[in-house]
């Protein structure tokens, strides 16, 4: 690097190869996260994503930017769900199963009926 705008230049190329690279990705990945796409309107947009790839990624944000980020909620919606699921599954009871344990407890007179509010909100469950 001979000078101050040599390295400039070279972070700033760096930087716009990094952000291709993200924005193809999330294209890729939001091609075949849509369902309701064809197969072959699939194909033709991955292939005009390697022929002209700046063309065809400023399109498709702007054509398909919506619909992208309405998939990538769902997606994570999804996640989100599986992740609660598996965690009410690790820890072995489902929040409906400690409120029946709690109100077991306050009908046996083990409990308070404050204790059983306390232990219902934990669950989650509040009527």
């Amino acid at each position: 690097m001979e000078s101050f705008w040599d390295y400039f230049w070279l972070v700033f190329a760096c930087f716009v190869f990094a952000a291709y690279v993200m924005v193809l990705f999330s294209i890729l990945t939001d091609l075949f996260r849509d369902h309701r796409m064809s197969g072959w309107m699939k194909a033709v947009w991955v292939l005009f994503l390697f022929v002209l790839p700046i063309v065809t990624e400023a399109v498709y944000l702007i054509v398909r930017g919506r619909g992208m980020t309405e998939r990538a909620e769902a997606a994570d919606r999804q996640y989100r769900w599986a992740a609660d699921d598996y965690i009410r599954d690790a820890a072995g009871t489902a929040p409906d199963q400690q409120v029946a344990t709690a109100k077991s407890l306050l009908d046996s007179g083990a409990i308070t009926d404050d204790e059983y509010r306390t232990l219902e909100e934990r669950a989650g469950r509040v009527d």
